[in-house]
């Protein structure tokens, strides 16, 4: 199943902020498809604002709806009022792979449990509403192996197909092609494989997504 993730480059953050109260609040949001990933982005999160507050979390490391690689902190906000909103509004934009640090400034005026609660889920909703997104299609390594003469018809194919080359090698009788298959999807070949004539071959169909970075 195909799913929106964030179009950010690796090492890169998208920002949003606002004021409220006097506190000052600062969204990034990073692109997450792993915990390590998102572990990264805090740290470059607190380096970056080593003197705020807090630095609240939330993070979903996987498809939405994922229910294992996800996880959100108060970092010293009373309970319930930080992580967990902020995860909320995540898990209800449909996007996967994705972090969030909301850091605070806290400027003197307690806001209380529910205007904490809404700040940090506006804080996240405001870098959602500008953050730019691709879809990103889970896959499965695929490895065939065809005679030279037949590279080009091949590469066409898959092409047209939306099936990306992630390897190529060549040896004295032919090259041999690793593809990156839709997960969801059976392979069939059948069309490639009337076009070069029979000349193709099914090497390996290893189970497991890529990783999306």
């Amino acid at each position: 199943m195909s799913y929106p993730i964030p179009d950010l480059a690796s090492g890169t953050v998208h920002h949003a902020e606002f004021e409220v109260e006097k506190s000052r609040f600062i969204a990034w949001v990073g692109h997450t498809p792993s915990p390590e990933h998102f572990s990264t982005l805090l740290e470059a999160a607190r380096q970056a604002h080593p003197g705020a507050s807090h630095h609240c979390t939330a993070f979903i490391a996987g498809a939405p709806g994922e229910q294992n690689a996800i996880g959100f902190s108060d970092d010293g906000e009373p309970g319930g009022t930080a992580g967990r909103p902020m995860f909320q509004v995540l898990e209800g934009a449909g996007l996967g792979q994705l972090g969030c640090v909301v850091i605070r400034y806290f400027g003197g005026i307690k806001l209380g449990t529910g205007g904490l609660a809404r700040a940090y889920s506006k804080a996240v909703s405001l870098a959602l509403e500008t953050l730019p997104t691709r879809t990103f299609t889970p896959r499965k390594p695929l490895t065939l192996k065809l005679d030279f003469a037949g590279e080009a018809e091949a590469r066409s194919w898959l092409a047209g197909q939306d099936i990306p080359i992630e390897q190529a090698d060549y040896g004295a009788d032919g090259v041999t092609l690793t593809v990156g298959w839709p997960e969801d999807e059976p392979v069939e070949l059948g069309e490639l494989e009337s076009r070069l004539k029979g000349r193709l071959q099914i090497l390996a169909s290893a189970q497991g997504s890529s990783p999306g970075i």
